[in-house]
């Protein structure tokens, strides 16, 4: 076994880590947990639209905005991992900031939904780590999209409809986690991640100069 001084020392490719539930489940939250720990090194894609920015919002921080005629050139010369339109507006993932990371030897997080999440996965599938976040139940669901007191009753209504659906695509996941506890979910999140960072594509050119220096001993 490697000891965790030389395994840290070798190079390996980066990966994107996309988490996705219904509203509720709890990506947010954990996505945020994540983030919070340096020691994780987990880099938050940052998407581009073409939504007016928000007074609360920083461009190059929640997101790049930039105009539709720049979006549409991204898009159309394949500049964009995944894209979608949303009330008029588009959504995307610059490819080429993600690969400069990977490239780097460190990880991507998205916080995407399934659509999206296909779409990366057929663009790059070797790169990819899928987790779905599933709630213990819809009655915990409701309650949890109803304690955030943000919505109204027809809202909620809406989005327990729409977390129906997306429930559905659980199988077009790597890993599903079942959400009734954050800190093991979290803890379960973190060995999902811990062993797809040894997987030997990932490590492969760092891990045969180490054998042949091993065997060269």
């Amino acid at each position: 076994m490697i000891d965790q001084t030389a395994e840290e020392a070798l190079p390996r490719r980066g990966l994107m880590l996309i988490l996705s539930s219904p509203s509720g489940a709890g990506k947010t939250t954990l996505t945020r947990m994540l983030l919070q720990r340096p020691d994780i090194d987990l880099t938050l894609s940052i998407s581009v639209t073409t939504r007016p920015r928000r007074h609360s919002e920083v461009d190059g921080i929640h997101y790049s905005f930039i105009d539709r005629t720049q979006f549409e050139r991204m898009r159309d010369g394949g500049d964009l991992l995944e894209w979608a339109e949303v009330h008029g507006n588009f959504y995307g993932t610059p490819r080429g900031r993600v690969e400069a990371i990977l490239k780097q030897g460190r990880d991507v997080l998205f916080d995407i939904d399934y659509q999206g999440t296909q779409q990366v996965r057929e663009k790059a599938p070797s790169d990819v780590v899928t987790v779905f976040i599933l709630p213990p139940s819809m009655k915990e669901l409701r309650a949890r999209l109803e304690r955030r007191a943000e919505d109204s009753a027809e809202t909620i209504a809406k989005r327990l409809e729409n977390a129906r659906n997306e429930i559905r695509r659980w199988v077009q996941y790597d890993y599903i986690l079942i959400n009734d506890d954050i800190q093991q979910t979290f803890d379960a999140l973190l060995a999902i991640l811990s062993a797809e960072r040894q997987r030997r594509p990932r490590r492969q050119k760092g891990v045969e100069e180490f054998v042949a220096k091993l065997l060269a001993e």
